[in-house]
């Protein structure tokens, strides 16, 4: 019954994989694996950015501050999270970036676990999967 339970540390786990605790991107048989949802845990030095926008969004996405002080950007409209608990609900559709104002940490829950997305940018820290951008080079 173990392989059904998972227990784990944020902050470490989250080194594995891009920041994604949870989501279609695990292996079938990890608990933590789920095209339902998606779950990370973002820590962000300061003046850390999006490298690009992403736009034709497929989920719905919910943000909330851990600690920092994280911006989030809307066309025509910027959240700026100041504290602990602070949070922004975003639908499908929404164009976004964001913007690491202080040393941050940010829990980004997303749904549905959509396959496919990945930052266009071929740099070695590019996140690979979940990570809100369209192969297509958003």
């Amino acid at each position: 019954m173990t392989d059904i339970v998972y227990a784990g540390n944020a902050g470490k786990d989250a080194a594995l994989d891009r920041g994604w605790l949870l989501g279609h991107f695990k292996e079938a048989s990890d608990p933590r694996h789920s095209e339902d949802v998606e779950i990370k845990w973002g820590v962000h030095p300061k003046g850390d950015e999006r490298a690009h926008w992403v736009t034709g969004e497929d989920r719905t996405a919910l943000q909330v501050l851990i600690s920092g002080r994280f911006r989030v950007d809307f066309p025509g409209r910027s959240v700026v999270l100041a504290e602990q608990g602070d949070y922004v609900v975003w639908g499908r559709g929404v164009d976004h970036s964001w913007y690491a104002e202080e040393e941050s940490v940010v829990l980004t829950v997303r749904w549905p676990s959509v396959p496919g997305y990945a930052v266009a940018d071929a740099d070695a820290d590019a996140e690979q999967d979940g990570s809100g951008a369209r192969n297509t080079g958003n």
